[in-house]
């Protein structure tokens, strides 16, 4: 039986940081249906390594995230791999939005009056996490959306697929190395809804076992047997 080591639930809007350990797993559930997740990923025991988009979609030959790809790293070890997915489709293309482009679609909602309800970024979210570990602008690197479709059209144009998301739809990433995990909830850039409404997350941190020799992760691409080797022979 998998061990559930805590549970709690990321507020629409709000951020959150995490030092996923090796053998643990996270699972993101989405509460109300029409969430979005920003993540960023690096090694917590070396943050100079961090997650690279490019190499992940190239070394798997897809330009989307589901079940059974993984997340690489710049130096080709694995850091997350997504075991379980109800989706299908997680955006690795769109970024996050900065505060001048949440002004522009939202308009202006600060602190100082509207409290818990005020407009936050991404971007900005992700800085402030960040700085707790000691680190800073420099160090942000592109960003995953969790529960968001992005397709894209022949002539290259972006399209945002509304209503992806169900209520209860969830995505599940296990750590290959120790991952720390930046998050928030943040509307994604290209949602057309003029109102800011971010949703709220339920997160559920678990033990699990490591990757077997036939884990589906590791044989549903060539490059990823060898990053699960390179990985495993980190830490020997």
């Amino acid at each position: 039986m998998t061990e559930i080591l805590f549970e709690e639930t990321l507020s629409p809007g709000a951020a959150w940081s995490h030092t996923l350990k090796r053998g643990t797993a996270l699972r993101l559930t989405d509460v109300e249906g029409g969430a979005n997740i920003g993540a960023i990923l690096y090694n917590a025991d070396c943050p100079v390594e961090r997650l690279n988009i490019p190499d992940t979609l190239k070394a798997q030959h897809i330009a989307r995230l589901t079940q059974d790809f993984v997340l690489y790293s710049d130096m080709g070890r694995i850091l997350c791999s997504i075991t379980e997915d109800t989706l299908g489709w997680h955006d690795a293309l769109s970024g996050c939005a900065d505060a001048a482009a949440v002004k522009a679609r939202y308009g202006e909602a600060r602190y100082q009056q509207h409290r818990n309800d005020f407009h936050r970024n991404a971007q900005d979210s992700f800085l402030i996490e960040l700085e707790k570990v000691g680190l800073g602008p420099r160090d942000l690197s592109p960003n995953l959306n969790f529960f968001s479709k992005v397709a894209v059209g022949e002539g290259g144009a972006l399209a945002f697929q509304t209503g992806h998301s169900a209520p209860g739809s969830f995505v599940e990433l296990r750590a290959e190395m120790n991952v720390l995990l930046i998050l928030n909830s943040c509307p994604h850039p290209l949602d057309p809804n003029p109102v800011y409404a971010p949703r709220p997350v339920r997160l559920t941190v678990k033990r699990v076992a490591p990757p077997a020799a036939d884990d589906a992760c590791r044989i549903s691409r060539p490059e990823n047997g060898r990053g699960f080797t390179l990985t495993e022979r980190y830490f020997l």
